[in-house]
């Protein structure tokens, strides 16, 4: 069994991003992320802070939004609209979840798809199922650079992917597809999941529930890709496979912490210097 080092691959690209944007900003372009954050939930503040710190380790331009909990819906399009404009970003997140009052579709459609770093537009999403060239979401992007890295080799694998939300599951399932596998989703209405998994030689959770996968779910020498980043009973932070029972039969298997998760952010910047680039293509 071998452990995937996430914070390695992570600190490796970041060094490669930072080298690149150091070159175009002596070409006069500052790869440049526009973050906003609307209201004060916790956990959103300390992604938003990371993502900060992130950008001014690769000599990122950072502008931080942040927005009170009764911003209106058309505050946050006008604001979009502003960044949209602006030259000099290269790309716009606005950190999930929104308050309930505000339409999150309506948010994400309303940033350039030139911007959209997250690869959460619709125009970046049929681009993704086409094949074609466009913005992937972050965290199944830095997963298929985990497999990379690691020298996995993808084609044709059986290869399952548990959950099917739109920022993870569903792109996972289009990357994998892409790359040569045979894909199968699951979710909370798949029959007989365990079945399902023990045929699985590469399986990627993401459902949000602690311990989720079991041993007994998973057959000698595949490969987990635990997504899953959760509090236990003892505060604990534990990822939706249970690793304990899990990791003995696996031939490659992410840590929680510090396998995907820092992915998430390297391939953010990623994303922001790919825009940057564009920027002075155009």
């Amino acid at each position: 069994m071998q452990l995937i080092d996430g914070k390695k691959v992570s600190n490796e690209v970041k060094q490669d991003i930072k080298t690149q944007v150091i070159n175009l900003k002596n070409q006069g372009i500052t790869p440049t992320l526009a973050v906003i954050l609307v209201g004060d939930d916790k956990a959103s503040q300390t992604y938003v802070a990371s993502k900060e710190k992130a950008c001014v380790a690769c000599e990122m331009g950072s502008v931080m939004h942040r927005l009170p909990e009764n911003t209106n819906e058309n505050e946050l399009l006008a604001l979009i609209d502003v960044l949209n404009a602006d030259d000099s970003i290269d790309g716009i997140l606005v950190q999930l979840p929104l308050p309930k009052h505000i339409d999150t579709n309506k948010i994400l459609e309303k940033i350039d798809p030139n911007k959209d770093v997250d690869g959460f537009h619709a125009i970046n999403v049929g681009k993704l199922s086409s094949g074609l060239d466009g913005f992937v979401p972050c965290t199944p992007l830095g997963i298929m650079k985990l497999l990379d890295n690691y020298g996995i080799n993808i084609q044709g694998l059986n290869a399952l992917v548990i959950g099917r939300s739109n920022i993870v599951g569903k792109p996972m399932a289009n990357l994998l597809l892409n790359a040569g596998a045979t894909v199968t989703i699951a979710h909370s209405k798949t029959k007989d999941l365990k079945s399902v998994a023990l045929n699985a030689d590469l399986i990627v959770v993401a459902v949000g529930k602690p311990n989720f996968l079991k041993g007994d779910m998973v057959k000698n020498g595949a490969i987990v890709i635990d997504v899953g980043i959760n509090r236990n009973e003892d505060g604990k932070l534990v990822g939706d496979c249970e690793f304990n029972s899990v990791s003995p039969k696996c031939s490659f298997i992410t840590p929680v912490p510090g396998g995907v998760g820092p992915m998430t952010i390297a391939m953010l910047l990623s994303n922001t210097l790919k825009s940057a680039k564009n920027r002075k293509i155009n």
